[in-house]
């Protein structure tokens, strides 16, 4: 039976659980005073833990309620707390120890709550009496309670004292790893790279970098890549193609020589591999190697494997080639990208599928600024004004998107003269989300091609998007012209935008119409409150007048936006006057969305 000594109370005398369980615990929780068959407790309880709900928990943990144990593994503390650091030390730890054919739930509570549960044992100097139960979880069979519980291994072995590292958790580690560590460990992982199923060895090959990481240098030659020559020449592509990540993971562990020495032949080899995914793998990582290997045998061995893979057979080769063109000019030189880079950029400028033409696309622009001023004009120009007449909307964007890395190289004269028939041509495009991407791009293009270039050449495209046939269109364009005037200024949009806006306010179609007030809504913070009060408030209250009930409710919602714009006697003697009048209409959403409009008038009355 389980004997429990209460902390005295002025006078008193100890008790026994027992004494206490019968005079007050109910029937179903006296089985709390016997923890298990094999151990016995004596409890001591704190003045600020009450006896009974200790009692229950202590009765949970051998409870066939899965729930029931789990709950009393996530209070293992206070269980700790009402026993003393001395009992918790000698028998509540090694009971637990003994319950490691739990469910796994359980299991894993108890592995997390060991990991905190230094300070119920006495501090650091006893944190070792916590490592058998965890080595215990360490060996039991659910991934995810291992991983625990070495996570608390490693949070407990943090803080402990130097000496009990060696006389506790060095031991511990040598009986896990099953002595030898290191060499055990490279031994396993040997085995592993050779297993027979090809899943583990895939296994193995995805995790060189990171194992060889961990290994010391002088161990690197003599086992590691004997391992990583075996999984390069592993008769499953799956497997080969990991093991090019391993080769960029190499590099960077090993000195220059050595990476030629060992690594360099199985990237060439891999460059040519029968197996379309391995040269994949290569033609994303190449340009990683230059650095390892050096000018040299870049110059010699990875231009050469580059430009193999720049003219595979397989377009998703191509494509990954493609997509590192750039950075891969930027890691050799300029002399080598012209003379041997730039001849396939070329030919890949006209490839026949459209996924590689938009890869190059989305990085060609970047070559501009590493080949220089000439070398762009003569080599690069002709490829960017070929990609701009793709017939696949994708590669014309890509190009567009980046025009701002060219025009700091050849300038804005030049770069217009061949920009502006792609830009009209994509403005017209018949498919809307084209459209709808070039508008988008229009405030980036007014940036970089000055005022001057924008009224004479793309205006017109602005005001013409207003009465597309598509809605995403229009209101796209209407937000396009706000933009346009934070970026060129109120006075510009006064001369170039407000007059044509203005004229298209008699358009038969009442959602052209809508697009205009929408328009007016956006630009009036943009222009202020006089030129909104002189040209654009005029038009709105005009628009109060329209047979159409959406073009009246949204005349109050535009109205209702103008409020904190002009001055509050405009207000009172313009806005407020419309917005009563509209507020009497037959139409149940007119009346509606002045209602709320004169109530914001009403609040900005009432603040002022």
């Amino acid at each position: 039976m389980l004997s429990v000594t209460r902390c005295q109370h002025g006078e008193g005398a100890p008790i026994s659980l027992a004494s206490v369980a019968s005079e007050s615990l109910p029937t179903y929780a006296r089985g709390a005073i016997d923890l298990s068959h094999s151990s016995s407790f004596c409890l001591m309880a704190m003045i600020d833990e009450p006896l009974y709900p200790i009692a229950v928990l202590i009765d949970e943990l051998k409870n066939e309620d899965v729930q029931l144990r789990l709950n009393s593994i996530r209070k293992l503390s206070t269980i700790a707390r009402a026993l003393g650091e001395e009992r918790t030390r000698k028998e509540l730890v090694p009971f637990l120890g003994e319950n490691n054919d739990d469910d796994d739930e359980v299991l894993l509570a108890m592995a997390e709550e060991l990991g905190v549960f230094i300070p119920y044992v006495g501090g650091v100097e006893y944190a070792h009496v916590l490592l058998p139960p965890l080595e215990t979880l360490c060996s039991v069979e659910e991934t995810c309670v291992r991983d625990k519980a070495v996570e608390s291994l490693c949070r407990i072995g943090a803080q402990m004292r130097e000496s009990n590292l060696v006389n506790w958790f060095a031991p511990l580690l040598k009986r896990l790893a099953a002595d030898q560590l290191q060499a055990e460990l490279r031994s396993m992982y040997g085995q592993l790279c050779q297993d027979d199923m090809p899943m583990v060895r895939r296994a193995a090959a995805s995790n060189l970098g990171k194992f060889a990481a961990t290994i010391v240098p002088s161990q690197l030659k003599t086992d590691i890549l004997s391992l990583f020559e075996d999984l390069t020449q592993d008769d499953q592509d799956s497997v080969r193609l990991l093991a090019v990540e391993g080769c960029a993971a190499l590099g960077k562990l090993l000195e220059p020589h050595d990476c030629v020495t060992h690594i360099l032949p199985v990237i060439v080899n891999f460059s040519q591999d029968k197996s379309w995914r391995v040269r994949y793998m290569v033609a994303n990582q190449l340009y990683e190697f230059c650095e390892a290997v050096g000018p040299e045998a870049t110059r010699t061995d990875l231009v050469p494997a580059y430009v193999r893979l720049l003219r595979d057979n397989e377009a998703e080769v191509r494509i990954a080639a493609a997509g590192k063109v750039t950075k891969f000019c930027h890691i050799s030189s300029p002399q080598l990208a012209i003379q041997h880079i730039l001849p396939c950029v070329k030919d890949l400028s006209s490839d026949s599928s459209q996924h590689v033409r938009s890869a190059l696309a989305s990085v060609i622009m970047g070559m501009a600024p590493i080949l220089g001023k000439d070398a762009t004009i003569e080599q690069l120009l002709p490829i960017f004004l070929s990609l701009l007449k793709d017939e696949f909307p994708d590669v014309r964007l890509n190009i567009i998107s980046k025009l701002d890395q060219v025009n700091q190289v050849i300038g804005i004269d030049l770069l217009s003269q061949s920009l502006l028939p792609a830009i009209v041509e994509l403005a017209e495009d018949r498919h809307w989300r084209v459209r709808l991407a070039i508008i988008e791009y229009i405030p980036l293009l007014a940036s970089q091609l000055g005022v001057g270039f924008f009224d004479d050449k793309l205006g017109s495209l602005c005001m013409q998007w207003l009465e597309d046939k598509v809605f995403s269109i229009r209101d796209a364009a209407a937000n396009n012209l706000k933009l346009l005037a934070e970026e060129f200024g109120p006075e510009w949009a006064m001369q170039h935008i407000i007059p044509q806006v203005l004229e298209k306010i008699n358009n038969p179609h009442y959602l052209y119409r809508m697009t205009i007030l929408q328009a007016i809504s956006l630009i009036a913070p943009v222009m202020g409150a006089d030129i909104t009060c002189q040209k654009l408030l005029p038009v709105v209250i005009a628009f109060s007048k329209d047979r159409v009930p959406n073009i009246k409710f949204n005349v109050s919602k535009v109205l209702q936006s103008l409020i904190p714009i002009v001055d509050q006697s405009v207000v009172e003697e313009t806005i407020r006057p419309c917005l009563v009048e509209l507020g009497e209409d037959p139409d149940v959403d007119v009346r509606y969305f002045s209602g709320q409009a004169l109530q914001a008038c009403d609040q900005v009355m009432m603040s002022s």
